[in-house]
This record gives C-alpha cells, sequence and structure tokens, in this order.
C-alpha cells in the first residue's frame, strides 16, 4: 500500500500533526497509538484506555442475519436503530453513540474486510449500504431529527374512556405522557404527579400540555425528494406538496395531542375534586360575604380606634423629637454660652491683650465679634490657644475673622452686582432698538445693495445694519427686526415718516450753508440781456444777495433728497394714481414738476451712459 492510500475498512481522519507541516492521514489503531505517544506523550496512553473502558460500556448488537435480510433499495422503510445494533437504546443514543455503533459495523462488514475472509460480496446489491445510509440519517442532526419524528416503535394510539376506566387514570395516562414529551421543545417538561399532587403542579401540567410546542415534523415521509426535480419548476412544484403533506400531518399530529389532553383532563380525578372544592369555596363566599354585612360596622369602629391610636402615638413621638432637638438645642447653646463666657474671662484676665487704650476698646469689640462667629469647638480650640501663645494667637484669631468677615461681605457684595447685571441685561435685551434717521438712511441702502433672490437676504441686510450702524450698547438687529421694519416703511404713508422730517433738517441745513457762501460774478462779463446771471452747467445762476433764486434750486438735489426721490418711485408704482403728486410730497420743498424734471434727467444719464458703453465695445 503506498503513501496516502487506506483500506476501506477503517475510518480515515485528516488531524493536523505538530511534528509534520501537513495533515497526517491516521490509519489503523496502532498508528493511532503512534500518533498519541508523539504528541501527547506516555500519559495519553491511560487516559486513551480509560476513555476506551468508558465507551465499552454500551454494547451494540450485531445480528447479521437481519443485516442479510435487508434490502438496500427499501433502506428508507428500515430500522436505522436496529441496523446500528442500537434498536433498545434509538433516540436515548448520543452521537458518540452512533459514532461508535458505525465504527464497529464498518470494521465488521466493510465489503473489503468480508471479501478477504473470502465472502462473496455483490457491490451493487449488498447490504453494507443499509449500514452508510443509517448512519448517514442518523449522524445528522437534521435527518436524525426527522427520522425520530416518524420512529417506527412509537405509539401513536390515544385511548379510550373504556381503556381508562378498564386500567385506572395513572397508570393509562403516566406512561403516555412521559413517551409524548420527547416531542417538546421545550426543556423541563412537567410530569403527571400522582393522586397527592398539589393543584399548582397540576394545573402547571396542563397548561403547558394545551399549549404543548411539539418538534415532530415530517420531512421523512416526503413520497418524492425536491433535488430528483428536472427543472426548477418541477422542484418548486414537489416542494409545495411536500410541504401540503407535512402541514396535515402535522395538523393531525396536534389534533392527536390536544385529544390526549382532553381525555386526561375529563378522567383526571384531581380535576374533580378541585372543581367540588370551587364549587364549596362559591358556597363559602357567598355566606361570608353575608357575615360582612353584618361586621361591617365592627370593622369600621375598629379600624377609627386604631386611626386615632396611630395618630396620638404619631404625635407623641413628633413632640419627643422636637423635644429632643430644643433640648439639643438648649444643650449647644448653653455650651456654647460657657466657651464664650470662657474666652470673655481669658481675654478680660490678660487685659484683652491691649497695650493701649485704644486696643483695649477695639478688642473688646473684636472678641465679641469672634464670640458671635465661631461655634464650640473652635472656641475651644481658641481658648487653649490663647492659653498657650497670647497675645500672637488673639491678634491672629482678630484678623482671620476681619478676612472672613470681608469674604463675606465680599461674595455678597458680587452676588447682588452680577444679579443687578443679569437683571439690567435681561431688561434690554427686552427693548426693541429705536430706529434712527441714519438706521433707516442704512436700512435703505442695504435693501438696494441686496434685492430680492438674494440667499437669506434680511440675515445679510441685519450684519450689514450691525457692521455699519452706531449702536450705544450691546442690543443688534436680527432679521425680523429688519424684515419688520421694511414692511412697516414700505406700507406706511412715506410723507408723513420720520425719514421726511430728517430730509426737511438736511435741507434748511444745507440752504444755510449754501446762503453763507457769497457767489461773485463779474458785471462786465454779462450782457445786459442776461444781467445779474452766469449759466452753470447750462442753466443760468443768478448772483445770491441772501436768497436762492428758482433756478439754482431745481439745480442743486442733494444726497438726502435723491435717496428720497429713489424710496418715493419704489413705494409708489407706475399703476398708483396720482402718483407723482405723492412723490413730490415726500420730498420737502421740491415740486411735481422738479421730481418729474430731475426723474428725466436720470433716465437721460442711464441711457447716456449705455450708449457710451456700447460704442466703446
Amino acid at each position: 500500500m503506498t503513501e496516502g492510500e487506506t483500506s476501506n475498512n477503517t475510518r480515515t481522519v485528516a488531524v493536523p500533526c505538530p511534528f509534520v507541516k501537513r495533515k497526517v492521514e491516521c490509519v489503523g489503531a496502532a498508528f493511532l497509538r503512534y500518533f498519541n505517544i508523539k504528541c501527547h506523550g506516555e500519559d495519553a496512553l491511560f487516559e486513551t484506555s480509560t476513555a476506551n473502558e468508558k465507551s465499552e460500556e454500551v454494547v451494540f448488537d450485531d445480528d447479521v442475519e437481519y443485516l442479510r435480510s435487508l434490502d438496500p433499495k427499501e433502506w428508507k422503510q428500515q430500522d436505522h436503530y436496529a441496523v446500528l445494533g442500537m434498536k433498545q437504546l434509538r433516540y436515548r443514543a448520543t452521537d458518540d453513540d452512533i459514532k461508535r455503533a458505525y465504527r464497529q459495523k464498518v470494521l465488521r462488514h466493510h465489503p473489503d474486510k468480508r471479501k478477504a475472509q473470502g465472502e462473496d460480496v455483490r457491490s451493487d446489491d449488498d447490504y453494507f449500504t443499509c449500514i452508510t445510509k443509517a448512519y448517514e440519517t442518523l449522524g445528522t442532526p437534521a435527518k436524525r431529527r426527522s427520522y425520530d419524528s416518524v420512529d417506527p416503535e412509537f405509539d401513536d394510539s390515544v385511548p379510550t374512556a373504556g381503556d381508562v376506566k378498564k386500567e385506572g387514570f395513572f397508570k393509562t395516562f403516566t406512561k403516555l405522557f412521559e413517551q409524548n414529551a420527547r416531542w417538546s421543545e421545550k426543556r423541563h417538561v412537567p410530569l403527571l404527579g400522582d393522586d397527592d399532587s398539589p393543584r399548582e403542579a397540576v394545573e402547571r401540567f396542563y397548561a403547558f400540555w394545551y399549549e404543548f410546542d411539539s418538534w415532530r415534523e415530517f420531512s421523512y415521509l416526503d413520497e418524492e425528494e425536491k433535488e430528483r426535480g428536472q427543472d426548477r419548476e418541477e422542484r418548486r412544484w414537489i416542494e409545495k406538496q411536500n410541504k401540503a403533506a407535512r402541514a396535515k400531518l402535522k395538523k393531525e399530529e396536534m389534533a392527536r395531542i390536544r385529544s390526549l389532553v382532553d381525555l386526561a383532563y375529563a378522567h383526571d380525578p384531581r380535576v374533580q375534586r378541585f372543581k367540588q372544592d370551587d364549587k364549596d369555596k362559591k358556597l363559602a363566599a357567598k355566606r361570608a360575604r353575608q357575615d360582612a354585612v353584618q361586621a361591617k360596622k365592627a370593622e369600621e369602629e375598629r379600624l377609627i380606634k386604631e386611626a386615632l391610636a396611630a395618630k396620638q402615638k404619631a404625635e407623641e413621638a413628633e413632640r419627643a423629637r422636637i423635644e429632643a432637638a430644643r433640648a439639643e438645642r438648649e444643650q449647644v447653646k448653653k455650651l456654647l454660652r460657657k466657651e464664650r463666657k470662657a474666652l470673655r474671662d481669658t481675654c478680660k484676665a490678660n487685659n484683652y491683650y491691649a497695650q493701649t487704650d485704644e486696643e483695649t476698646v477695639a478688642h473688646m469689640a473684636a472678641v465679641e465679634k469672634v464670640c458671635e462667629m465661631m461655634k464650640v469647638l473652635e472656641l475651644q480650640e481658641l481658648v487653649k490657644k490663647l492659653e498657650a501663645n497670647g497675645r500672637d494667637a488673639f491678634l491672629q484669631t482678630v484678623k482671620e475673622a476681619e478676612d472672613r468677615l470681608e469674604e463675606e461681605r465680599q461674595s455678597l457684595f458680587e452676588t447682588k452686582k452680577e444679579q443687578e447685571q443679569k437683571v439690567k441685561k435681561e431688561l434690554a435685551s427686552k427693548v426693541p432698538i429705536e430706529w434712527s434717521a441714519d438706521m433707516t438712511q442704512l436700512l435703505i441702502k442695504a435693501v438696494n445693495l441686496f434685492p430680492a433672490g438674494t440667499g437669506q437676504r434680511w440675515d445679510v441686510v441685519a450684519n450689514f445694519l450691525n457692521q455699519h450702524g452706531t449702536f450705544i450698547d450691546d442690543r443688534r438687529f436680527n432679521a425680523k427686526e429688519v424684515l419688520a421694519k421694511a414692511k412697516d416703511l414700505q406700507s406706511s404713508d412715506f410723507s408723513k415718516s420720520s425719514l421726511k422730517k430728517a430730509a426737511n433738517e438736511e435741507a434748511f441745513d444745507t440752504f444755510e450753508k449754501e446762503k453763507k457762501k457769497a457767489v461773485s460774478v463779474d458785471d462786465n462779463s454779462i450782457s445786459k440781456s442776461d444781467s445779474g446771471s452766469k449759466l452753470v452747467n447750462g442753466t443760468a445762476k443768478p448772483k445770491m444777495n441772501g436768497d436762492v433764486p428758482k433756478e439754482v434750486k431745481e439745480v442743486l438735489w442733494t444726497k438726502t433728497e435723491q435717496e428720497l426721490l429713489e424710496q418715493a418711485i419704489k413705494t409708489f408704482p407706475v399703476s398708483t394714481p396720482e402718483r407723482w403728486d405723492k412723490i413730490a410730497d415726500c420730498i420737502p420743498n421740491r415740486s411735481k414738476k422738479d421730481c418729474m424734471k430731475r426723474y428725466k434727467e436720470l433716465v437721460e444719464l442711464v441711457k447716456a451712459k449705455k450708449q457710451a458703453a456700447n460704442l466703446a465695445k
């Protein structure tokens, strides 16, 4: 036999070997013995032998005649536990038991082993196939669960009422419930018990079985295997048929369990006794209610007495507590008076540790402050210090007392100051900012700089005002206040606004400044037809003798007037009736004709700029 080959009468197991850098095919008991010695030493032999002794406690049957009678084609109808020699052990067999049973069968009935012994073996019709199929079924947890669900040795019958009367309740049902408990999904299945079982145990037993959750499934009885379908549609159809058959069998199984539980409940002498007890309890409860009506008054009186006694007891306890607290306070006061007197006497005996009469008076006042500030233990410590250190200890204590008082005063002052500042800040934050004429002009400018469509427009306008405006405190505009003011300017009568008043004042100031500036005009350079006048920007500018002529006033538009005109044009659109009359009312010292003329000049100026830009291109 070459390396890597194994005989067919043993199982081949691949295990990692610590002294060979590959997996070794372990074959035979001798090689396993050698392998254990190399890997674990001589002590492993003792452990292996002990494990073998424990495993030999379970004896597996080896009925050769039964095995030879098996038909490999009918392997699914065979008893797999009997094939592996575990007919008595059955569902109680562990996985290790199944593996050892199969290993024994392989060592004894493998075709190669039997051929070596001279037996005629037909490879296509040999009973070893049944052994292999049995191990495949029982060695796989899912397949074993499926086979155990239809165990041919399990009795699915339900006894009749006659059988129960004949054999007795407990003799009949104890064995049946123990057999059916193997199908429970839950562990710790409650037992039927005996005639002396308590009511709680009986109720728990029937509650469990009426809600019994069975793991039993019937896939082993499928008429056709899904894998044999030629295509996907056929496999789906087979699976659908199998599921329907399983569901039907599952329903029948649950009906069987329910009929078994119903039959047991109907014939359980304990349940009948419990029902009679309940009936007796109801009658007793009825009599008790009648007695309760008569005893109600006495019970109320008893409760009242108990309440009064409890109240009196609580009052006494409260009085005792108050008295104890009062006594404790009196004791503390007494001790405090005693220690204060001791301090005063000590200071008086030492002339209050003073060197002059002025110090004596000051130290006497300091002693009283210390007495008021310190507690009993502090006073005791202070007296000890005075007896030990004298004047130095007294002066240090006085200084500490003054510092302590100063800290308390400072803390109170700071706290009061912080509260006042907080109140002022809260009041100031609630008061809105007043809109001055400059702020209103700045708002108009910001609205023109950031037209509709600007992202976060009113936040941007508010930031512009906060950056360029003048404020007297920490208050600043927000988007909501700016938007409200803009709407107010747009909806209000502009001619009556405070902006117009500010414009009037600015126009008057400008007029006063212009009046003070005398314009010198050369009479010789002016013709008689145009005497007393001079062209300024194409318009006759007369000689000023204290009054501003009308022609000059028509030309000179101040910055404020220009802004008022622009705002009025935006406020009153073209569809507004008597538009120019309303615009003229918004601008002081300007008529409707002046406003219309200025508007035309602005339009012509804009057109000229556009034409110049086009020529430049």
